[in-house]
């Protein structure tokens, strides 16, 4: 049984064409389902028989919360799926509103040597209506409207491309969750095939390149992804994204402590990226319990972003958040896990 989250609107629509319905009920369906958040026995404008079909067709399930860690302007929730396995998402507090960053799979075999996530394996992909709840969920909790989402948590959302894509389609939707497309973000290790196949979805979300190594001896070290497609096969995807799309690519760069974060490191990067419609994102690496490399210290990703600056790249250096909690992606889900 399908679960009704996990449906687009214009899937709905050929649900009820398929039934000889008017394909509008979806927009009715839609509007109950995430406007006034109603239980389907309340559908009032929907026949009783319409609603009965309904009801044996469509599984209305969500995961359960079974942990929530606060901190001053995060929270992290973990999830539990209806097949007992795990998964997480972390809000975030800003002066622009409140941003989620969801899981798109249960667990991911990138196998990047920093990441949480990557040292427990791919169990699955997330479904659709999984991606869809971990928002409705935590609205529920907070009894506030998230405004921005990105696809960065547990797993890689270019390699679960179809249920992602209709988890943007259906949060984007102006009579579901109605964010906007402009505040969504999706984050990718760099798998070059999809990245030129979300180029040519035509919408105009923000891309999300974790790079994180200004030479391939380096990113190989540290994702394993760069032996498919290396740095070289990436940028050119890039570029032709950016000439595509018109958009703004964000590169995300973790700062290492003594890996990626010296002043040749600084400039290698610059050189790479020179003339490209590009910002630079450096993270403050969120230390983990199993895995060995520390965060660089304030003032070196201080020096390493005045470099990248002199040289005329865009960057900044995101806000620290969760450093009281398991910050770092999958962390809480390991933790679950372990136990």
């Amino acid at each position: 049984m399908k679960n009704i989250y996990g449906f687009t609107r214009e899937m709905l629509e050929e649900y009820f064409i398929e039934k000889n319905e008017k394909k509008f009920k979806a927009l009715q369906v839609f509007e109950w389902l995430y406007i006034h958040k109603e239980n389907l026995e309340n559908w009032t404008n929907i026949k009783k028989e319409i609603r009965e079909q309904i009801k044996k067709d469509f599984s209305f399930t969500m995961p359960k919360i079974v942990k929530c860690e606060r901190d001053t302007l995060t929270r992290k929730y973990l999830f539990e799926l209806e097949d007992a396995n795990h998964i997480e998402a972390v809000i975030m507090y800003h002066d622009y509103g409140i941003s989620i960053c969801v899981s798109s799979q249960v667990g991911c075999n990138m196998g990047c040597a920093f990441c949480e996530s990557g040292r427990l394996k791919k169990v699955r992909n997330l479904e659709t209506y999984e991606m869809v709840s971990q928002i409705l969920l935590i609205e529920e909790d907070i009894k506030e409207r998230i405004s921005s989402v990105v696809i960065m948590g547990i797993g890689e959302p270019l390699d679960n491309y179809e249920n992602v894509m209709h988890f943007i389609k259906i949060i984007n939707d102006a009579k579901a969750l109605a964010i906007g497309i402009r505040h969504i973000t999706l984050s990718t290790s760099g798998i070059v095939p999809k990245i030129k196949k979300l180029m040519q979805e035509n919408i105009q979300i923000n891309l999300a390149i974790s790079l994180h190594a200004p030479n391939d001896t380096l990113r190989s070290k540290l994702m394993k992804v760069n032996e498919v497609y290396n740095i070289s096969q990436l940028i050119d995807a890039i570029k032709e994204y950016i000439a595509h799309t018109n958009r703004r690519v964000t590169i995300e760069y973790v700062m290492l402590k003594g890996i990626n974060d010296s002043e040749e490191n600084a400039c290698e990067l610059a050189s790479l990226l020179r003339g490209m419609n590009i910002y630079v994102n450096l993270i403050p690496y969120n230390e983990t319990n199993h895995i060995e490399f520390k965060k660089s210290e304030k003032q070196v990703i201080s020096k390493f972003c005045e470099t990248l600056k002199s040289k005329g790249i865009n960057v900044t250096i995101r806000k620290e958040f969760g450093s009281k909690i398991s910050a770092a992606c999958g962390q809480l889900r390991s933790k679950e896990v372990e136990k």
